[in-house]
């Protein structure tokens, strides 16, 4: 009788530790849910990237091949003109160069 509970007992003890190493251990149902996190948000990341290459994607091959496309990005970016425009920067954008004082074209 003494042997069978002591064996009953010895195998209930190795059943909870095997319990608890399938929840909280190292290959753990708790791990798995963190790498399940990771594996959606590294996919996400992927999609992203994928969206952003194709965009740059397109971007180079408009700059190999299409001129106005080029001399819009020129314009845009670089803030240059063609004669007898004006160009109005508003914002952060706005500010003198650096080389420029406040009293630059002005008698």
């Amino acid at each position: 009788m003494f042997w069978r509970v002591s064996i009953l007992l010895i195998l209930g003890i190795f059943n909870l530790v095997l319990f608890s190493r399938m929840i909280w251990g190292p290959t753990g149902l708790v791990e798995y849910r963190d790498l399940k996190r990771q594996h959606a948000a590294l996919l996400t990341e992927i999609s992203s990237l994928d969206a952003e290459n194709r965009a740059l994607s397109k971007d180079i091959r408009l700059l190999q091949s299409d001129s106005q496309y080029v001399e819009k990005m020129i314009r845009q970016r670089l803030h240059y003109m063609r004669d007898n425009e004006v160009l109005y920067l508003f914002g952060s954008s706005a500010q003198p160069s650096p080389g420029a004082s406040a009293h630059d074209g002005k008698n």
